[in-house]
């Protein structure tokens, strides 16, 4: 049995593992149940707020590309929207073209908040970065069974064509003979 010393002003304790460990085990039990009288422990506090402000990205360095990509998409879609609205309203009405093209710009400038809102919120950012993370674990093709695949495809979708069109053809020969077709396909 091993030894566990303990050095203090007083002098050298000597104390066995055996001991320090049944010390140990109702202290953990005690931790385990939470506070004493078998009461479970309290719930975790609620996660604290962003902090930093509005224009601060939470959680900055994590799932860049997974956040640009949506970033890109959503602005892109933004960006359309702006556009459509634009050009919807510049010759539908008797409204002046100043009027129209600040309408969208401000559509446009909202739009791109709540964007930013949307994508900073806790869950949400979450989300992407574990997507990012995921997207790290899978296992990408080489370029060269990805051109293999693509050969084998390529291959089944003409010989898969070229079946139907043969089938198609001895079905209207055979619909010919029957006479519910007039004239035969060829």
């Amino acid at each position: 049995m091993a030894l566990v010393t303990d050095n203090n002003q007083d002098g050298d304790a000597e104390v066995s593992e055996e001991a320090a460990t049944q010390a140990r085990v109702p202290a953990k039990r005690e931790a385990a149940r939470g506070s004493a009288g078998g009461k479970p422990a309290p719930k975790a506090a609620p996660r604290a707020p962003l902090k930093g402000g509005f224009f601060t990205l939470y959680k900055s360095g994590q799932g860049y590309w997974t956040r640009m990509g949506t970033a890109i998409g959503a602005v892109l879609i933004a960006l359309l929207t702006a556009n459509f609205l634009y050009s919807t309203f510049y010759g539908m009405y008797s409204v002046h073209q100043t009027l129209v093209f600040w309408s969208s710009i401000g559509f446009l400038a909202v739009f791109l908040g709540v964007l930013w809102w949307v994508f900073n919120k806790p869950t949400n950012a979450d989300f992407l970065i574990h997507t990012d993370g995921e997207m790290k674990k899978v296992n990408w093709t080489s370029r060269q069974e990805l051109i293999g695949s693509t050969k084998v495809v390529i291959f089944f979708m003409f010989l898969t064509a070229i079946f139907l069109f043969l089938v198609d053809i001895a079905f209207g020969y055979f619909f010919h003979v029957i006479k519910v077709l007039k004239q035969p396909p060829f």
